[in-house]
C-alpha cells in the first residue's frame, strides 16, 4: 500500500546516498603502495587470472591526486611512514585504505625498532586483509568489503564527520608494540 503500488512500471525508487554510493563503489581507483611480497599478490591482481577489471578498478594510479584506494601491501618502515602519510594527504575525497597482509596490519613477524607495528598508527584503515602474503583471491574480497561500506556510507556532514571520528580514534589507539597479551 506504499507509492510503489501507485507509479506505473518503469520507476525506480531511491535515495540519493544510495544512488551517490552505488556510483562510487563502481569508480574506485587505487594507488599502489607495494613495499613488500604483498605487492605480487596485489600485481597479480591485476593479470587476467583474477581480472580486478570486473570492477572497474584496473587502472592503478601512478599518482595520489587521481586516487581514492591506498592498498598498502608490505611491511612499512619508520623511515617510509611519513610518506605514506603525505601521499595518503594528497589523495582526492572521500579515500578508503586497505592494509593488505599481516605485517601492514601489525607489523607481522618483525617486532622490532624498524618497522611500524600496523599501518593505522599512520593513517586510518578501513580493512585489513590477513595472510602472509594475502592470496588475490583475498584482496578480491577485501574490495569487495569495501565496495559495501563505500555504498552504504553517508553523504555530506555526517560523511566528514564520521571519517574525521575514525581518524581520531585509531591514530588515538594503543600502539600493538605497547599492548599486553598472551606472548608478552
Amino acid at each position: 500500500m506504499g507509492i510503489e503500488e501507485k507509479l506505473p512500471a518503469g520507476f525506480a525508487l531511491t535515495t540519493v546516498e544510495q544512488l551517490v554510493g552505488y556510483m562510487r563503489k563502481s569508480s574506485v581507483w587505487p594507488a599502489t603502495f607495494g613495499l613488500a611480497c604483498c605487492a605480487i599478490e596485489m600485481m597479480a591482481v591485476g593479470g587476467p587470472k583474477y581480472d580486478i577489471a570486473r570492477f572497474a578498478m584496473e587502472r592503478f594510479s601512478a599518482t595520489p591526486r587521481q586516487a581514492d584506494l591506498m592498498i598498502v601491501a608490505g611491511r612499512v618502515s619508520q623511515k617510509m611512514a611519513p610518506v605514506l602519510r603525505q601521499i595518503y594527504d594528497q589523495m582526492a575525497e572521500p579515500k578508503w585504505v586497505i592494509a593488505m597482509g599481516v605485517c601492514s596490519s601489525s607489523g607481522g613477524m618483525f617486532n622490532n625498532y624498524a618497522i611500524v607495528q600496523g599501518v593505522d598508527h599512520v593513517v586510518p584503515v578501513d580493512v585489513y586483509l590477513p595472510g602472509c602474503p594475502p592470496r588475490p583471491e583475498m584482496l578480491l574480497n577485501a574490495i569487495l568489503e569495501l565496495h559495501a561500506q563505500i555504498q552504504s556510507a553517508p553523504l555530506g556532514v555526517n560523511r566528514v564527520e564520521a571519517a574525521r571520528a575514525a581518524e581520531e580514534a585509531a591514530l588515538a589507539a594503543t600502539p600493538t608494540s605497547q599492548m599486553k597479551g598472551l606472548l608478552r
